[in-house]
């Protein structure tokens, strides 16, 4: 398989709360709780390394609470790259409702400086130059930090792809907009967040096709649409493809979107079919809602969950549905 590098500039340490319902002023009592090891590209990172990559986890780390990181990446076999900085890495916590209401209480996270900045260009540096440990792909995913403005992403995609690297960008705001400027080779929106970068509302899968079509036409490979429990819209190379999710029951949505975008990646390295990488990649994201915590690439359903998506080309009224 290839070998993948994910960048997380903001990583948390994500603790995950489960109860009936979130009354605010009042004492709440949980069904569960778990604190694990997160961040949007480190999500990336596991479910690649379950698909059989070679994978190697960079960013920026506090240097103060990284124990549950460095024992989470060797249970996941993902190689640490990161970078330690002084101080203790972000809490976020996650609450998830029975009705599938999620609340996201995120901190803001380390203050990385410029001299931090200049010793993760040096680590990619000599990573690129070792031809053993070159990346065939590099996964940005995630907020930025403090210190990192959506100039510095912008600037950061643009070295990568300079040196010849596809990079797949998953982000938000600010940041995204830069990111779609330096024209990385995948975005992963959601609706939201393309009707923010198309300036107009986003009424219909038609408007959300429009959309994504024109950052295609800009020069972005792969454009992925999150549509939540509709499934998503893939515009690319291959063509303009829709999928739509089996209905299952929703315990946790947070690791959804990470769970697509490294199946998605997977389908392209590991050269399947555009409709094989689409029905693979829903599927498995549908079993990530059903749980917390990322998809589970071995659950044993994942064929009948694959077997009940719904997949089928938009551009030639081509259409292969299960």
């Amino acid at each position: 398989m290839a070998r993948v590098l994910t960048l997380t500039l903001n990583p948390a340490l994500d603790l995950a709360i489960r109860l009936p319902s979130l009354t605010l002023g009042a004492v709440n009592r949980t069904e569960a709780t778990h604190l694990e090891a997160a961040g949007k590209g480190v999500n990336v990172a596991r479910v690649l390394a379950t698909l059989g990559h070679e994978v190697a986890v960079s960013g920026f780390l506090g240097a103060d609470n990284d124990g549950a990181f460095g024992r989470a990446f060797a249970d996941w076999s993902l190689e640490d790259a990161f970078l330690r900085l002084p101080g203790d890495t972000r809490i976020n916590a996650k609450v998830a409702e029975a009705q599938g209401r999620v609340t996201d209480i995120n901190g803001p996270g380390l203050e990385v400086s410029r001299e931090d900045l200049t010793g993760l260009y040096r680590a990619l540096e000599t990573r690129l130059a070792d031809a053993a440990r070159r990346p065939d792909a590099v996964v940005i995913a995630g907020s930025l930090p403090p210190g990192v403005t959506p100039d510095d992403l912008g600037a950061l995609i643009r070295w990568l792809r300079a040196r010849d690297l596809p990079v797949w960008v998953d982000t938000s705001g600010a940041a995204l907009n830069a990111a779609i400027a330096a024209v990385p080779s995948a975005v992963k929106p959601n609706e939201t967040e393309l009707a923010e970068w198309a300036g107009e509302s986003l009424t219909d899968t038609s408007a959300c096709i429009d959309a994504a079509t024109r950052l295609y036409a800009a020069g972005i490979e792969h454009v992925l649409v999150s549509l939540g429990g509709e499934g998503m819209l893939w515009i690319g190379s291959e063509g303009a493809w829709q999928a739509t999710p089996p209905r299952v029951e929703v315990a946790s949505t947070v690791c959804a979107g990470d769970t697509l975008l490294a199946a998605m990646l997977h389908g392209r390295l590991a050269k399947l079919s555009a409709e094989a990488t689409l029905r693979l990649a829903t599927a498995l994201s549908a079993e990530a809602v059903r749980h917390v915590g990322v998809g589970d690439t071995h659950a044993p359903d994942l064929d009948q969950l694959q077997q009940r998506t719904r997949v089928g080309r938009l551009d030639d009224n081509a259409r292969e549905d299960s």
